[in-house]
């Protein structure tokens, strides 16, 4: 079976569909040059784009998005053959991207609008923050949901009222440029959603080129990439890396529910989702019961096919990366009860299911990116807990227990957590997304995915004049007492003066 997924000549990239190794179609390469033209046309819609008023902006995105969905089909069916996922899976992630898009359009006003803040002792002054379009936003997407992850950035940074330059996958271009035709069709400006196309190259060139802000998902190594290239114009970036996800299971847990959400974390996209579960850790009396039960709900599973339940590995290098860690993990001493490394034909790898793990394995400290569940047996929650945080990842986690499922939560050092589910942070659009550590930083998503793609201004504003002028040279000579004692009063372990105190010592 042919198993290449993108190849690039000087001037084309060819797409291929990872499950039959069929052509899918081809896209430009664009050059340094290019991507700099596509940033100056965006340059000049985000000034038409940010001026209009929040209404406005919100009638032009539900015009995209009842687009993106009159579309769904074509959208969905692209994105099977591209990414080689389901096409069950590809319809759920359209429906996700939509949300986010409707989310975006909606929250963007009050999320932005401007709020009041103390101004602390100079209470004649009126403070105010306030956030601002950035500008051109620059978002460099992934192959493993290259419609609904870029659209977290997209959606957000329009609402905001910036203009994008979004450089897909090379392995998944082709939906990238549709969805950046339906945007074309739609917006009464031009240029305000532009796709530039090609490999690492035309990355590089993005994230050198004169854009406001950088959003880049993708691997910790290439993050580090982007983020030193950005560098060289002082470009802020948003990172949305990797992560290596844990999940825990108490004593206490519904076991029943706890397997079922593990199989669908671990294995949902064949394994390939930045906040897939990556391991588990049960505890010792429900261990048996627990792995008896993940093991019978994965031999249930249908690999390939339109109705199977797992699609293609979009990646070839990721199929070889899966194999090593399940071959390193077998080396030391881990046990199969399903799948494995001779489990796997080309794109294709059969889900696996892996006990007697500890942490000297790579598929319990390296991102595996894969459909693999590995289990380890844990004699308290503490234990669990250490070994959850023993990751310099940090992006999602969850947590199945009773009561004290809440407190096991807050104890992981993870930016996100699902309690008694999987996952279930990214299908809330109003929750933020990102990590800590080596799985980036910077929010997607809700208000604070809004407010990642502006600026923030704070404004000082004299509503009224005192006698006393701080601001100026002009001061009696017995300023420095009065101060001293306003120091002691104000701060100091004395009585607090009262405000009416302050502003009489002040006129003197």
């Amino acid at each position: 079976m042919a198993t290449a997924t993108s190849t690039q000549t000087p001037d084309r990239l060819t797409s291929y569909n990872p499950a039959t190794g069929e052509v899918v179609g081809s896209v430009p390469v664009h050059t340094a040059a290019e991507v700099d033209a596509a940033v100056a046309r965006a340059r000049v819609a985000a000034k038409a784009w940010g001026a209009l008023s929040f209404a406005a902006r919100n009638e032009e995105l539900t015009s995209f998005r009842k687009a993106l969905a009159e579309n769904a089909e074509e959208i969905a069916e692209l994105l099977h053959r591209e990414n080689g996922k389901p096409l069950l899976e590809a319809y759920a992630e359209v429906m996700m991207a939509l949300g986010h898009v409707q989310h975006a359009a909606a929250r963007a006003e009050e999320a932005m609008a401007p709020r009041k803040v103390s101004a602390g002792m100079l209470a004649n002054f009126k403070a105010t923050v306030s956030y601002h379009p950035l500008g051109v936003i620059g978002v460099i997407g992934p192959w493993n949901y290259p419609l609904f992850t870029p659209m977290g950035s997209i959606a957000y940074a329009l609402a905001a009222g910036n203009a994008v330059v979004f450089k897909p996958s090379e392995l998944t271009p082709l939906l990238a440029v549709k969805i950046a035709e339906i945007a074309a069709k739609t917006f009464q400006l031009p240029d305000l959603l532009q796709v530039v196309t090609g490999a690492g190259a035309t990355g590089a060139a993005l994230a050198k080129s004169a854009v406001d802000k950088i959003a880049f998902t993708g691997s910790a190594a290439t993050g580090k990439r982007v983020m030193m290239a950005a560098a060289e114009r002082l470009t802020p970036v948003l990172l949305e890396l990797g992560g290596k996800d844990p999940m825990i299971v108490a004593e206490d847990a519904d076991l029943a529910k706890a397997a079922e959400a593990a199989v669908f974390g671990a294995l949902t996209n064949a394994g390939q989702a930045c906040i897939s579960v990556e391991r588990v850790y049960v505890a010792d009396a429900v261990h048996d019961r627990f792995v008896d039960e993940v093991v019978k709900q994965v031999r249930d599973l249908k690999v390939g096919g339109d109705d199977g339940h797992l699609g293609a590995m979009t990646s070839t290098a990721q199929v070889a990366i899966v194999k090593d860690h399940l071959e390193d993990a077998i080396a030391k001493g881990a046990k199969v009860h399903t799948g494995g490394p001779n489990a796997i034909t080309g794109n294709y790898i059969q889900p696996t299911v892996l006990t007697d793990v500890d942490h000297r394995m790579k598929v319990m400290t390296d991102e595996t990116f894969g459909p693999v569940i590995p289990i380890k047996r844990v004699a308290s929650l503490d234990e669990a807990v250490k070994l959850a945080n023993d990751t310099s990842f940090g992006l999602g986690s969850s947590v199945f227990a009773g009561k004290g499922a809440r407190a096991i939560a807050d104890k992981l050092r993870a930016g996100m957590t699902a309690v008694n589910a999987v996952m279930a942070f990214s299908g809330i659009p109003a929750l933020p997304f990102g990590g800590i550590g080596d799985s980036g930083f910077g929010r997607i998503h809700g208000d604070e995915g809004i407010r990642e793609f502006t600026r923030v201004k704070s404004t000082a504003e004299q509503v009224m004049s005192i006698p006393m002028n701080m601001m100026s040279f002009r001061q009696p000579k017995d300023m420095t007492k009065r101060l001293r004692g306003m120091i002691k009063q104000l701060y100091g372990e004395g009585v607090v003066a009262k405000a009416g105190d302050f502003f009489r010592k002040l006129r003197g």
